[in-house]
């Protein structure tokens, strides 16, 4: 009955009881406006396919009404532990209109947009997740929260779909050396390019063996896990063989007592390869010290007393590399280095006659025995090395075009997929 008479009172006070009405009509409106937002809902939680176990597949069903804008998926590893790490959800642009025979030529069907599929990475693997998610509209409101049935798994797949193109890769380069090496069994020629500092050693050790003076082999001072150390020992075999052919004298100081070992028998394998096992002198390769500096300093004192006619440097080398160098030159012997540390090579360059400069040194081996299983390793290897460098000339071409094809064009698009695929896809291995 009051609330009647209220009513009546403001219908009949004219404009000002109007004004009222519609103020409480506007203020409804905007009540209403502000509700919040429907909550999402779980429609699947699956374990990506073709993965490495450390990522999940989650699909919300949104509310199509335009409030719900954004949803927000939260993560625990514990049913009812605390959830963290949020993960904003945009949703999808909704799809293009439609025409349809049914309806007039003007008319648009608009197909909304209510699935979001995500992906949520960085989960350990065998272990439970548990997902809650709400939804946030413009003003900033939030829904209830909505959390998954049962924990979901992310489990290791036995094939990595993300490393796909690294297979490919692998399997090509690794066919490539394969076919290589059975070619070269067969007999035939492998054509590797001449290399000047591999050829020189003969000629150092026949100009030591001519001045009656010793040849001075330095295998890096690293020790036998480093590659480097390794081709240097390598080298060392070869020169061991052409001084036993000609007499001559070897002295392999070094800096590790594992090296030392190696040498040893490397030279005693070299010497009786030769036919001259009686000329093989074991005290001639010695341990001197593991400082660096100290190692130095027994070569270059050893230098400047013995003045030996040759002086070969294979293997890893740091700040001493100049000090030999310039040490070698000084005393006028013949001197042959590689290596394969960038900052060094500069300075052996200018210090010595002959320098092989990275791959050269590892493929000293393979260029000085001439073994068909070695030439075929380094050819199948040349292979994959041209793999790569296509590679790099495709995807420089691909985005020089994008930057100089007008954007929007047919070109530019194609390339840019193109581009794009190349650096996320085929480059890219998690």
């Amino acid at each position: 009955m009051e609330t009647r008479s209220a009513l009546s009172l403001i219908t009949r006070s004219g404009f000002a009881g109007r004004l009222v009405m519609g103020l409480c009509l506007l203020l409804l409106a905007a009540t209403a406006d502000a509700a919040p937002p429907a909550p999402p809902r779980f429609v699947s939680i699956t374990d990506k396919p073709f993965d490495n176990g450390h990522a999940l597949v989650v699909v919300l069903d949104v509310d199509p009404e335009p409030a719900a804008t954004t949803c927000i998926l939260e993560r625990s590893f514990e049913r009812k532990g605390l959830y963290g790490e949020p993960q904003t959800l945009e949703r999808p642009t909704p799809a293009e209109p439609i025409q349809t025979s049914e309806l007039p030529s003007n008319a648009e069907v608009v197909k909304l947009v209510t699935h979001i599929e995500t992906e949520v990475g960085d989960l350990p693997t065998d272990k439970p997740v548990w997902f809650r998610a709400y939804a946030v509209n413009a003003a900033g409101e939030k829904s209830a929260f909505v959390y998954s049935d049962q924990p979901t798994v992310a489990t290791e797949q036995f094939f990595d779909g993300n490393r796909f193109w690294f297979f490919v890769v692998t399997v090509f380069v690794c066919g490539s050396v394969i076919a290589m090496i059975l070619v070269a069994r067969t007999g035939a020629p492998m054509w590797i390019r001449k290399i000047s500092a591999l050829d020189a050693i003969d000629e150092a050790v026949g100009r030591a063996t001519e001045m009656g003076k010793s040849c001075l082999f330095v295998a890096g001072v690293q020790d036998l896990n480093e590659i480097e150390t390794i081709a240097g020992v390598t080298v060392l075999s070869r020169v061991a063989e052409k001084a036993a052919e000609y007499d001559a004298t070897v002295v392999v100081p070094t800096s590790r007592s594992l090296v030392m070992t190696a040498a040893r028998e490397t030279s005693q394998a070299a010497y009786l390869a030769a036919g001259r096992p009686d000329a093989y002198q074991e005290d001639r390769i010695y341990y001197v010290t593991d400082d660096q500096f100290g190692f130095v300093a027994h070569l270059s004192g050893y230098m400047m007393r013995e003045k030996p006619a040759a002086c070969f440097y294979m293997g890893q080398f740091y700040a001493e590399s100049l000090l030999l160098g310039e040490t070698g030159n000084t005393i006028g012997a013949i001197q042959i280095a590689g290596t394969a540390q960038p900052a060094q090579l500069p300075f052996f360059v200018a210090a010595c006659d002959y320098t092989l400069i990275g791959e050269e040194f590892f493929a000293a081996s393979a260029y000085l025995s001439r073994d068909p299983d070695q030439l075929g390793s380094l050819k199948g290897q040349d292979i994959g090395k041209l793999l790569v460098m296509s590679i790099i000339v495709i995807g420089v071409s691909l985005l020089t075009i994008v930057n100089l094809a007008p954007s929007g064009t047919a070109v530019h698009d194609l390339a840019s997929a193109a581009a794009d695929y190349l650096q996320n896809h085929m480059l890219t291995s998690s």
